[in-house]
């Protein structure tokens, strides 16, 4: 029991709920309201897979670059509170977990969920050799959005690319701001991030961008989808959230960003599932 704790202290997994509420946001609406229990287990089995895949991963790929570092020094694999064979174990169910619910999603599902797990895989590698590495990020957690929608309707729409594509610049934007933190490291071992290659200024004005396009491509969803004012209340209180996040850190001052990295976030993920369920009922 002490390795399973350690375990999901390691890949945070408390944090599922950054994404896991998208894929809900896609299957209420691809389904036009509730889609059904059956959808609604096996789509939170595969993201629950997808989630411990790339987050066993990440750790694996980057114990020998975690332990190098003094802010990361301590997390499991560099500490030895876990082996890189239990990690590798857990990987391997995780994957297995995911495939077995997208085959018993639909056909089309089960066909995708390779091409998933390329991306669970890959992003993490992709420090290495591009700063391009935080968009990857943000459109490999959108597959979540993407999976919901087509776990309902078996077929792509435009709607799913619109929310697709704001939760790959709300995922790049809120990682723009947590790599500011690693720009000395990052720059020493010749790792890739918009911080270390454009420094913390152009970084926090980059991630701006990135929410204002987050907002945006929001409210056209809502246009799109026809949720109404309750909706449209709902993604004015995550642009106040994004505000918030984005006063709580600046070049001079980082001191605040876990607040605003894993608080802030999570409230965001679940008051956008909130105000589509509320655009829906209404």
């Amino acid at each position: 029991m002490t390795a399973v704790r350690h375990f999901l202290d390691a890949i945070k997994f408390e944090h599922t709920v950054f994404a896991l509420p998208f894929a809900y946001v896609s299957m209420v609406l691809a389904a036009d309201g509730w889609p059904g229990w059956s959808t609604v287990i096996w789509v939170t089995l595969a993201m629950t897979g997808a989630r411990t895949l790339a987050m066993s991963v990440n750790r694996l790929a980057d114990r020998f670059i975690d332990a190098a570092n003094p802010r990361t020094a301590r997390r499991h694999l560099p500490a030895r509170l876990l082996t890189t064979a239990q990690v590798t174990v857990a990987a391997v169910a995780a994957g297995a977990l995911l495939l077995l619910s997208a085959s018993m999603l639909n056909p089309l599902c089960l066909a995708l969920a390779p091409l998933a797990v390329l991306f669970l895989v890959g992003y993490s590698y992709t420090k290495r050799f591009t700063w391009l590495s935080h968009w990857i990020l943000g459109f490999t957690d959108g597959i979540a959005a993407a999976g919901g929608w087509i776990a309902v309707r078996a077929a792509f729409a435009p709607p799913v690319y619109v929310l697709w594509f704001a939760l790959t610049v709300w995922i790049a934007g809120f990682d723009l701001i947590y790599a500011c933190q690693d720009v000395e490291f990052d720059r020493g071992r010749r790792l890739y991030s918009v911080p270390a290659r454009f420094g913390i200024p152009a970084a926090l004005a980059t991630a701006r961008g990135c929410h204002v396009l987050t907002i945006a491509a929001f409210a056209l969803l809502g246009w799109m989808m026809g949720l109404g004012w309750l909706y449209g209340l709902g993604v004015a209180v995550v642009a106040g959230l994004l505000v918030y996040e984005h006063s709580l850190v600046s070049p001079g001052d980082l001191s605040r960003l876990d607040v605003a990295f894993f608080n802030v976030n999570g409230y965001i993920a679940v008051i956008l599932f909130l105000a589509v369920l509320a655009g829906r009922l209404a």
